[in-house]
């Protein structure tokens, strides 16, 4: 009879290896496959013991290194020869990472999975960032939306809707119509004035912020030369973020003194050759 595969369907979090959940860590060691997204980060997949197989199968806006269609079918066929699989993905699997899509061809081929929830981005990036998604007095609601269309469609949204000015708004995958987006929330009533955040490479030691405005995001961001992966956090619970800092200074004094020690050994390196 041939052994059934298992697939354990996994969500990395948002980078930050220690906001992994135990199970997805316990799921990981126990794995004989692990076919992982481009945004799980190297330390994660540290996690991995030897022997292990990995196989890549990373995709980002514009430019999908392996198609859905075909990351589906590597996993059905893996589960099919009775490996042990781990699909990790960044962040939560359900949350604007294709996880149902994955589960519904599971289900067409009769395979046993499971579905671990992590940390979204946008509960990472927030917090890593000051910034409490909701907040009494100012945000009674949190919309998630995306700002990327499948094959090239445009962005069509219920602006109007969108653009509460009571609400926290967090764009996924945002830069490439972020122009557009923020001219249509305008356009749609939310005030120019309406703090903003975006946040690159949230929860890691490489994290980037800038706190800005809804009309001054997007040259905000250029200045900045920000570059995916990129949080986009919009409302009021954005001024916020500098009074309930708790990782941006440190890793901003982290960085100050490792320039610091630099400088220093550079000056004692060019005293030794004169």
């Amino acid at each position: 009879m041939t052994k059934k595969g298992f697939v354990s369907l996994v969500g990395a979090g948002p980078g930050d290896v220690d906001l992994m959940t135990v199970k997805a860590v316990r799921l990981l060691q126990q794995a004989d496959v692990v076919v992982y997204d481009r945004l799980v980060s190297a330390d994660i997949l540290s996690l991995i013991p030897a022997g292990v197989s990995r196989i890549s199968v990373g995709k980002e806006v514009g430019n999908h290194c392996v198609p859905q269609k075909q990351i589906n079918e590597i996993i059905v066929n893996l589960a099919k020869a009775g490996r042990k699989i781990v699909r990790l993905k960044g962040g939560d699997p359900y949350m604007f990472g294709r996880g149902g899509e994955e589960v519904l061809a599971l289900k067409k081929h009769d395979i046993t999975f499971e579905v671990v929830p992590g940390i979204t981005a946008a509960s990472g990036c927030s917090s890593y960032s000051g910034i409490p998604l909701t907040h009494r007095g100012m945000s009674r609601r949190v919309q998630f939306i995306t700002g990327h269309f499948n094959n090239g469609e445009p962005l069509d949204l219920n602006w109007k809707s969108i653009a509460d000015p009571d609400s926290t708004i967090v764009i996924y995958m945002g830069l490439s119509n972020l122009p557009l987006a923020v001219h249509s929330l305008i356009d749609a009533g939310l005030p120019a004035s309406t703090p903003a955040a975006a946040v690159q490479d949230g929860t890691t030691e490489s994290q980037q912020r800038v706190i800005t405005t809804l009309e001054q995001l997007n040259d905000a961001i250029h200045q900045q030369q920000m570059k995916a992966p990129v949080m986009i956090i919009i409302g009021e619970v954005v001024s916020l973020a500098d009074e309930l800092d708790w990782f941006q200074s440190s890793l901003e004094e982290k960085r100050l003194a490792e320039s610091q020690l630099e400088e220093s050994d550079l000056h004692e390196k060019n005293a030794l050759q004169n």
